[in-house]
């Protein structure tokens, strides 16, 4: 997934650390080896190289990711959408490095009068019983909004199986913990103050039994012609976001759950992204940018999002 992954855990005297680090290894390459788009012998590449109307055999695991994306994309009215990986490419952040697009005002008219692409959810269909995929119209998958969470819920799983009931797992800035610390303390997860090539921190949020994912505009990014687009598309511009949200952190039960909503709420924006999060009950923190000036909108919901 092109970055690092983090465990850190209590465990009795004596416990086989290697055996545990070995596992733990195991469980995010298993998710890289799947759901990677850099990887062509990934079963996701393996997916979107197959012929439309054809079944294409799939692990469990990236058909309930592929389930959860198409999900995700209905609940937040088509913010979040699995299908834009032709798009991610066309802008320099994809696999190939390519250069991004050299737009002028006229190509931008150009692509608001053009048709938006139909959802993934029309055009690709899931069975999962059978686990298989076909594709209904051409699609390029692309999971990266949510499969580095679901990387982080299977480092979990994985503590959980050695029966480790304390611990703080992280893949990048999405991290999902379990319990507290042996004094009772919670874990302590900074935030990260969402400025352009700035290393910084911005507050901290203690967490137990929870996970968090954020998703910004601060980390990658592209200039074309003095302007700087971000790596987060918008179905709806079929371009990067365009809004005034630097940054949205999001709780949730599992960071799959997290890290894709994070991502949607960005792309609504800092009117409709706090109107949803309040309407589903969410826990998330918007940061909006005016110029130098940062501003904060927490919205506390009634529970967390468990279910998607």
């Amino acid at each position: 997934m092109g970055t690092r992954y983090s465990a850190v855990f209590y465990t009795p005297e004596g416990a086989d650390l290697a055996a545990i680090g070995a596992s733990l290894f195991a469980a995010v390459d298993r998710v890289d080896r799947q759901m990677s788009t850099w990887n062509p012998a990934s079963d996701l590449c393996r997916l979107n190289a197959a012929a439309e109307g054809a079944w294409t055999a799939v692990p469990d695991e990236l058909a309930e990711v592929l389930e959860a994306g198409v999900r995700i994309g209905v609940q937040s009215k088509g913010a979040f959408d699995i299908g834009l990986g032709d798009l991610v490419q066309a802008w320099g952040f994809g696999p190939s490095r390519c250069a991004p697009p050299a737009r002028d005002p006229a190509q931008d008219q150009a692509q608001d009068q053009a048709p938006r692409q139909r959802p993934a959810c029309d055009r690709i269909e899931i069975d999962r019983p059978r686990r298989r995929v076909r594709k209904r119209a051409p699609i390029a998958i692309d999971l990266s909004g949510i499969a580095k969470g679901y990387g982080v819920d299977q480092l979990a799983h994985c503590l959980d199986g050695w029966g480790i009931g304390s611990y703080l797992v992280g893949i990048d800035g999405e991290m999902r913990a379990r319990g507290s610390k042996p004094g009772g303390g919670a874990w302590a997860v900074a935030i990260e103050k969402p400025v352009y090539g700035v290393r910084a921190v911005s507050g901290v949020m203690q967490l137990e039994d929870t996970a968090i994912a954020t998703s910004g505009d601060y980390r990658r990014w592209v200039e074309v012609a003095g302007r700087r687009y971000a790596h987060t598309m918008s179905p709806a511009l079929q371009q990067p976001v365009s809004n005034r949200l630097a940054a949205v952190t999001v709780l949730a039960a599992t960071c799959m759950l997290a890290d894709a909503w994070a991502t949607a709420l960005l792309v609504l924006g800092e009117r409709e992204g706090p109107a949803l999060a309040r309407e589903r009950g969410m826990d998330a923190l918007f940061v909006l940018r005016d110029g130098e000036r940062l501003e904060e909108v927490l919205v506390m919901g009634a529970k967390l999002c468990e279910a998607g």
